[in-house]
């Protein structure tokens, strides 16, 4: 059943909103997710909030009436607030109208089956939550596995990077590890590691791609460091045929993922 909470001082809403913090979600291993899109994406991909917020008074979508069942049918809470609070969690002047809170879904690089899909994105230290978003937005996409964050990535569990993600965050694998890690793990077994560089002269296009491949992506402004080059199987480039001498990280990585995944279709 409901419960209603009316003040900005309640301890609860206190807790929750500090899941905006990552300090907070790391300590509490819990994330924030609102709109009834992104959170019908995470139930049919098998995930309920454990705590689901909603406007009191206002009549609930079906989708929704049925995402709160499900979450009273599993032992979760259910609390409807003001906009005003609602606003408080999310962080937005104009907060959709539910607000869940989620356990961690984070996956050790150990239990990732590299097997299980012909595609992987590999982000090397994306600050940008926008631009980690789209690239799970992207791997779902065109069929990825997953996104497997290098180094010191933006957190893919912050709001910002969970409504960019448009609920891929949950139908895409999520692994955070170091270099060395990702590189013991990955040379002990099959998979092509691609790198996108300025500093090649081989055309994306111009190569070929074997499954299982990660296609990584460098830092926004830096790019991938030259040792992580040289790890590649691979260095491909885009052609540029304006006066800028390269792509958006996130578009990059989502022109070179459907070259691969256009390759894997026509053989």
């Amino acid at each position: 059943m409901r419960r209603e909470i009316t003040g900005f001082s309640n301890p609860l809403i206190k807790q929750v909103r500090s899941l905006r913090e990552k300090k907070f979600r790391k300590r509490e291993g819990r994330f924030l997710a609102e709109g009834l899109r992104i959170m019908t994406e995470a139930r049919e991909a098998g995930f309920l909030p454990e705590m689901l917020f909603l406007v009191k008074g206002q009549e609930l979508h079906p989708l929704a009436a049925a995402l709160e069942q499900e979450v009273i049918s599993a032992g979760g809470e259910v609390i409807e607030t003001s906009s005003d609070i609602l606003s408080k969690l999310s962080g937005k002047d104009n907060p959709q109208a539910l607000v869940g809170v989620y356990a961690d879904i984070a996956k050790p690089l150990t239990e990732v089956d590299r097997d299980s899909a012909p595609i992987w994105l590999v982000a090397q230290a994306m600050r940008d939550p926008g631009n980690l978003g789209t690239m799970l937005r992207t791997g779902d996409a065109v069929g990825a596995g997953g996104l497997i964050l290098i180094d010191d990535c933006t957190d893919p569990f912050s709001v910002e990077a969970v409504r960019a993600s448009m609920g891929a965050v949950f139908t895409q694998s999520i692994t955070q590890c170091r270099w060395e890690e990702f590189v013991l793990w990955l040379r002990g077994g099959n998979g092509q590691l691609v790198g996108t560089s300025l500093q090649t002269d081989i055309d994306y296009q111009a190569c070929e791609y074997a499954a299982p491949c990660f296609i990584m992506t460098g830092n926004e402004a830096q790019g991938l460091p030259k040792a992580y080059e040289a790890e590649c199987d691979a260095l491909v480039k885009m052609p540029m045929y304006g006066k800028a001498d390269s792509l958006n990280a996130a578009v990059a990585t989502a022109v070179m993922a459907y070259e691969v995944r256009g390759q894997m279709r026509r053989s």
